[in-house]
């Protein structure tokens, strides 16, 4: 199971993804955990210690060079659009349990894009993980999903767009479908979080009319306490954990 999640920033789309990530393990699946969001910090979420002093790739100056033949920040020239890649999810990852999580970083880009060795490292990586790994893998992306590309697209089972009460989030939902459908990827399950009754489900099934909803996670302080003492919202009592465990059982 190849599963991308997305959504704006706050809305809590790392911690239903640390959420996801944690359950899967203790159901006994290995997961392979993708952080491509520069903005957020999913190893922390996750639980996983010393998770702030976790290299993202892009920062691995002597791995992009040695695998793309060109230095970091360089735009134009000559360097490998292929490198190998196949071997840095063993090597790279950090571990907790049966879930192994990589830190993909930010590429600093000016104009239309990247066209840069890290920028292609990072596209390859992201789609031999798609195409070729065998655990359940898990990307907790960008408000966009600029990693994934149309070779990618294809092979992720959802993207799963994190949405709570209000008009940004749902404006950056309906720009994430946009995004989606350029490159062919149709399958789009909608999160409802931070709902505190059914007025807030039914303006979301309003204003996100032709989504399909996966579920909807209720507000909680515990969620919120747990993000402010730096633990995993799965090591708290809370309702998402029920939540996001029949979320698993429909996906």
């Amino acid at each position: 199971m190849k599963l991308a999640v997305s959504g704006k920033g706050g809305v809590g789309k790392t911690t239903f993804s640390a959420l996801l990530i944690r359950t899967l393990d203790a159901q006994g699946k290995h997961v392979l955990a993708i952080d491509a969001d520069p903005d957020a910090n999913l190893a922390g979420a996750v639980g996983i210690e010393g998770a702030e002093n976790i290299t993202p790739i892009s920062e691995m100056k002597e791995l992009i060079l040695e695998r793309t033949g060109a230095q970091p920040g360089s735009i134009g020239g000559y360097f490998k659009l292929n490198p190998k890649v196949d071997d840095l999810p063993d090597a790279l990852a950090a571990r907790l349990g049966n879930i192994k999580l990589m830190r993909l970083g930010g590429v600093k880009k000016g104009g239309a894009g990247c066209i840069c060795p890290e920028s292609t490292l990072l596209k390859v990586l992201v789609t031999h993980v798609v195409l070729a790994r065998n655990e359940v893998v898990v990307m907790d992306m960008e408000a966009g999903i600029e990693h994934l590309g149309r070779a990618t697209a294809s092979a992720v089972d959802k993207l799963i767009v994190v949405v709570e009460p209000g008009r940004r989030s749902i404006d950056t939902a309906d720009h994430i479908r946009r995004l989606a459908s350029e490159i062919g990827l149709k399958n789009i399950f909608v999160i409802g979080n931070k709902i505190r009754g059914p007025q807030d489900e039914q303006f979301l099934k309003k204003h996100l009319n032709g989504f399909e909803f996966l579920g909807f996670i209720p507000y909680d302080n515990a969620l919120i306490e747990a993000d402010l003492n730096g633990l995993s919202p799965f090591d708290v009592d809370s309702l998402a954990k029920v939540e996001v465990s029949k979320m698993i059982q429909k996906l």
